[in-house]
């Protein structure tokens, strides 16, 4: 296998990876609470990374005081609270809608931009941004939109949407990180700060019981949720990068919620509706318009 062949494949693989993370996760949410599994998660997730990094690196990257608050923060939104809000919303909700949902983060993270940055929508951005946003509608509302203004939405489906502000916090506080420490230092001191300020809560939640009454079903989904998902699919992805550049690497980040949407149907058996597919539709173009990059103007 050439080495470009095998970088392709590494890519569709932590997407893959990726994707599964929702049914892996629903299954946990099951038997677990959302707290004890966030924590056990990332505790396997870290000691992986440590190793990694002791393996890559020769020695668990150093940690600066001046990074250590935005660590931090990376911790708290990408770890902490998108993983609570993760596993509580996949109590009630399908993975496969949950994974199209956070589909919608690119959108979110526009819309900050344009808000908070000056930066420029137009007419083709806002087109997309407003298909995004209709999608969510669509996945929400189970097909019907008006449905959310008569009902509300549904408690599981709140947490969901914490998770796309949550990562879209977490996306935007990492590039400033990443530009002064590499991605696997940066993930792993996330992972290791995360963990710890989950710690308090998953004690106090009843982690103790959890841990006593899990099968080897849950041990199996937590293995592969912090070293599959998380250590194997982080390291091909970077490498991906490194490869073939952010901007080609970062396209195949589209397929998460279609290996998600495909794992759900074949593994959980989760229908695949007309609304499913309609939202689905509408957020993946809507995110695709919205990371259009305008053409260059050809020179005079």
């Amino acid at each position: 296998m050439s080495s470009r062949v095998r970088v392709y494949a590494e890519l569709v693989g932590s997407v893959a990876l990726w994707g599964g993370t929702w049914v892996s996760g629903r299954m946990l949410a099951q038997d677990m609470g959302p707290f004890s599994a966030a924590f056990l998660r990332f505790l396997a997730a870290s000691a992986f990374l440590f190793f990694l990094s002791c393996r890559t690196e020769g020695r668990l990257p150093r940690l600066h005081l001046r990074d250590l608050p935005q660590l931090t923060l990376l911790g708290l939104f990408g770890v902490s609270l998108y993983n609570y809000m993760f596993f509580s919303g996949l109590k009630t909700v399908p993975a496969g809608r949950a994974a199209l949902m956070i589909a919608c983060t690119p959108t979110v993270m526009a819309v900050y931009a344009a808000l908070f940055r000056g930066e420029r929508l137009g007419l083709v951005r806002f087109s997309g941004i407003l298909l995004s946003l209709c999608g969510a509608a669509v996945l929400l509302s189970h097909g019907d939109p008006l449905h959310l203004f008569t009902s509300g939405v549904r408690p599981g489906d709140l947490f969901i949407v914490g998770c796309v502000f949550s990562w879209a916090a977490y996306s935007l506080l990492g590039g400033t990180v990443m530009a002064r420490m590499t991605p696997l230092s940066a993930v792993t001191w996330s992972c290791i700060l995360g963990m710890v300020l989950l710690l308090p809560a998953s004690l106090s939640q009843g982690l103790a019981a959890d841990v006593a009454r899990a099968n080897l079903t849950d041990w199996g989904n937590l293995l592969f949720l912090g070293v599959a998902a998380t250590g194997v699919a982080f390291t091909w992805y970077y490498r991906g990068i490194r490869e073939l550049g952010a901007s080609r690497a970062g396209v195949f980040i589209n397929l998460v919620p279609v290996f998600a949407v495909f794992l759900g149907w074949a593994i959980l058996d989760e229908p695949i509706g007309l609304s499913l597919v309609t939202g689905a539709v509408l957020v993946l173009c809507g995110v695709w318009l919205t990371n259009r990059k305008p053409k260059a103007k050809a020179a005079a």
